[in-house]
């Protein structure tokens, strides 16, 4: 029992950390740009909002919009609960939030493999799907019917879920394009530090849904999330601090974060139409994704070396 919640927590930490390192990236090049105090304000209380009120709240909220007769008390006394009607409410509703979930984190996978600019992991698949992009929209429509489709024959609510896990893609994606663009302005600009630090946190709650949602794939044990994605969001500030041009030599680290979500997206579907898979399934498969492709970014730094 102890092993198991340790290998989880471990998977949820460096889900969470390799899924943010765009986020990391963001906010070391908008804090260069920013004063001494501004940059202090967020690397403390910045960092507090996101590990602590962001990703410590989301869980909760996340439980509550998908168990919407509970009390305020009642879900946020959820995780130590031992009230039958709590658990019976939880275990009801995970289907339909285990289903948006995975929704949500394939359509995320297939936006970035089909029309995402990035540095070929595996080239022949990606190329191949890069000039297909346009057909992205008409695969994650048909998949959308497909999934609902099964779904309605199980729950109503589950297809439901499968609709709100898409509409969650497309309203998160567009904040994240919308920020690409306001990052290229600030960086550009003479904007304020007050309009970057309110920016930067934005920011940090809109990636931060990714690496929530992504981590009721390894458990549904909020104490679990929380630990994890907290461990996994000091990994994201220490590398905005400290690391994140080392960070960026590794160049397939995305490609890493990306597949991992392809399996846990799909590991959630699974488990949503009732198929057992143990719990340390995601973590294995996040630690061979991410290990994999970090391995593939030491090659490709050491042959860089060798070429200069």
């Amino acid at each position: 029992m102890i092993l198991s919640a340790i290998i989880t927590i471990l998977g949820l930490s460096l889900f969470e950390a390799i899924s943010s390192v765009d986020n990391a990236i963001i906010n070391a090049e908008v804090l260069s740009t920013m004063g001494a105090r501004a940059k202090r304000w967020f690397l403390t209380w910045g960092m507090f909002m996101a590990v602590f009120i962001v990703r410590g709240l989301l869980p909760f909220i996340i439980i509550w919009a998908f168990n919407p007769a509970l009390s305020v008390f009642q879900v946020l006394s959820a995780a130590w609960s031992s009230d039958p009607l709590v658990q019976d409410s939880i275990h009801k509703s995970a289907p339909i939030l285990l289903i948006a979930g995975g929704v949500f984190l394939l359509f995320l996978f297939l936006h970035w493999l089909f029309l995402e600019d990035k540095k070929m992991g595996l080239p022949f698949a990606e190329k191949f799907c890069m000039s297909k992009g346009v057909w992205f929209y008409a695969i994650v429509s048909v998949l959308l019917a497909f999934i609902s489709w099964f779904a309605l024959k199980e729950n109503n609510l589950m297809a439901f879920g499968a609709v709100v896990g898409s509409s969650l893609f497309f309203i998160t994606h567009g904040f994240k394009q919308n920020a690409e663009e306001n990052e290229r302005k600030l960086l550009s600009g003479t904007n304020s530090d007050l309009s970057k630090l309110f920016f930067l946190e934005i920011i940090d709650m809109t990636f931060s849904i990714d690496g929530v949602l992504g981590a009721f794939a390894f458990t549904l044990s909020v104490p679990l999330i929380l630990i994890g994605n907290g461990f996994g969001a000091l990994l994201v500030r220490q590398f905005t601090i400290s690391n994140i041009e080392r960070i960026k030599k590794y160049v397939y680290l995305k490609n890493g974060a990306m597949y991992s979500i392809l399996v846990l997206g799909i590991i959630m579907i699974l488990h949503s139409f009732g198929f057992s898979i143990p719990e340390y399934i995601s973590p294995l498969c996040t630690f061979i994704i991410i290990g994999f492709f970090f391995w593939k970014s030491k090659v490709y730094i050491a042959l860089n070396l060798a070429q200069n």
